[in-house]
Formats: C-alpha cells, structure tokens, sequence
C-alpha cells in the first residue's frame, strides 16, 4: 500500500525539517511512502528546507488558511494514487513514530478514517491552557451531538484517511477543517474510530495559526459547523428553526384563545394576535423551506457520488 503524508505548513523553517526527518521510512503494511508539504504562503524558508529534506513541495501564492491548505493536500495525494493519506503538522506537536499506530486500523480495514485523541485516555492528556481544553470538549461534544457518535477530540489534525474517506472528502471550510471533515464523512457512513495518543500540549516554536486568537477561532469554527449542517442536514436545520419559530406563535395564540374563553375579550392582549399570527406565518414558510432545501440536499448528494466516481477513476 502507498502511504502519502501531508503536512499544511504556514512559516514552520524552524521544524519542518525535523518533522519531515523524523517521519519512519519503513512501516509494516505500506510499501511506499511520500511526504508532501502544502506551503502556505511561507514568508520564511519553509519550502526550501522542506525540499531539501526529501519532500514534495506544492505552495500557494497566498496564505489560504489551513483548511485550504489540507484540502490541497488531499487532492495531490489522490493525484498521486495514496491508498492511504495521513496528515500531520509542521510544528512538531504530533510524534511521526506513531505514524504506524494510526494507520493501522486502514490497514486492518476496520476504520476509514483514525484521529488521534489527546483527551480519550486520561493518562494521556497534554498539559495546555483552561480555555483551550473547554474549548477543545465543547466542539468535541457539539460535533458528536451532530454526528450521532461520542467522540472525545475533534480538533486533532494528526489523521490518516483511507482512499475512500478521502475521495468522499468535499469540504468548503478554508480557515479550518477537523469538525467539517467529521460531519462530512459521517453523513456518508464513513467508519470513524480514535486512538489515544500522546501529544505535546503547548507548541516549543512560535504560535497556532489557527487557535491562538480562541475566540476568533471559536466563532470560525461555529461557523463552518453551521455551514456544514445547514448543507447535510437542511430537514433538520431548517425545520428546527421552523418549528420552533411556528411554536412561539402557537403559544401566543393560545394564551389569547385561552384568556378569551374565560373573558369573553381579547383585552389586554389583542396585540399579542398579529405578533402571534407572524410567527405562525413564518415558522410555515421555515418548514417548508426545510422540504425544499431537503430536496436540493437529495441533488447534492447524487452529485456527490458522481464526484466521487470521477475521482475515484482519475477523471
């Protein structure tokens, strides 16, 4: 089997070269392994070290953020045939010799997708700040609630992907990826699994590209999840919404129904009437959106295989 690790780098000179040295060059299961490096628009020596250290180099002329990065990097893999890709930071957080523990299960074809999990194994977790551990379970917790199956840390970029999780990968998130590839893949009954792994907490050279503003990162991230449901789950997304909203406007009414059967008048509430009467209105025209956009979701999911199929014979 081929192996092809992807590393997104983004002005990473001080550890590129040590992580990509450090990759193991013999792995039970694989019999040929690559390492592309996606430059992300590196201001320093990044690509050149990075080449110098045995990789393949594929730059962005501008700083795309890592999702873009990922996604990039993904695609050259299926390009260049991977069976199975694995992708890792640049920064040195992620150990390379527990490489062959996380392709493992593709190899054994149990799983089509394995993430390292700082958090499962309570003797394995990293020192790192407050904040960042409650937000690492909150998006943890968020996105198993979204995907129908406990997972204990979404946020973890050191994964390996079979081919198929990888050709089913259709993701829009340019500024990260790790909860959308979730939802992404589990909506299409792709075999997910965790394994514990011990990983630095805090990095030793420079600051997160993604994570070091936990608020800016936190909203983007929301965003994307959002996005992410809004296009996979429309029935749910947009009929909760309608529902809810078609809810307040039933409860209105009844009150004033309510109080004009004991009374006999609408008095002091006739305003709540119209109010009511709006969010009636609007809640229908949610729900019904919601079986609009349920049918546009059918489309896009046969496009999708389409898609796939294309990739998947190279065309």
């Amino acid at each position: 089997m081929k192996l092809i690790v992807i590393i997104p780098a983004y002005n990473e000179e001080k550890t590129i070269g040590t992580v990509i040295k450090s990759i193991p060059n013999k792995i039970n299961g694989i019999t040929k392994l690559e390492i592309i490096v996606v430059d992300d628009g590196s201001k320093d020596r990044t690509p050149e070290i990075a080449r110098k250290s045995g990789a393949l180099v594929v730059s962005h002329s501008t700083n795309k953020g890592v999702g873009a990065a990922f996604q990039t990097g993904i695609d050259k893999a299926i390009e260049l045939k991977a069976d199975i890709i694995l992708n890792m930071d640049a920064d040195g957080q992620f150990n390379p010799l527990d490489i062959p523990k996380l392709i493992q299960p593709i190899i054994a074809g149990t799983a089509d997708m394995v993430t390292a999990s700082r958090f499962k194994d309570k003797n394995l977790v990293p020192i790192m700040p407050l904040h960042k551990k409650i937000g690492n379970r909150l998006f943890s917790n968020l996105t198993s609630f979204l995907v129908g199956q406990k997972f204990y840390d979404t946020q973890c970029g050191f994964r390996a992907y079979s081919k198929k999780a990888a050709l089913n990968l259709n993701l829009f998130g340019k500024f990260t990826y790790t909860q959308e590839a979730f939802i992404d893949l589990a909506s299409k009954d792709i075999k997910i699994v965790e394994i514990p792994l011990k990983i630095r907490g805090v990095r030793e050279f420079g600051k997160s590209k993604v994570a070091n503003n936990v608020f800016k990162y936190g909203f983007r991230a929301l965003d994307i999840m959002i996005k992410t449901v809004r296009d996979y789950k429309p029935l749910e997304f947009f009929g909760g919404i309608g529902f809810s909203v078609f809810s307040i406007g039933f409860v209105f009414g009844l009150f004033v129904f309510a109080h004009w059967l004991r009374t006999g008048a609408t008095s002091p509430y006739t305003s709540m009437i119209p109010i009511g009467a709006v969010f009636l209105i609007l809640g229908f025209l949610m729900m019904f959106l919601a079986l609009i956009a349920d049918m546009n979701s059918r489309i896009r999911r046969n496009q999708e295989r389409i898609l796939y199929e294309l990739k998947r014979n190279g065309k």
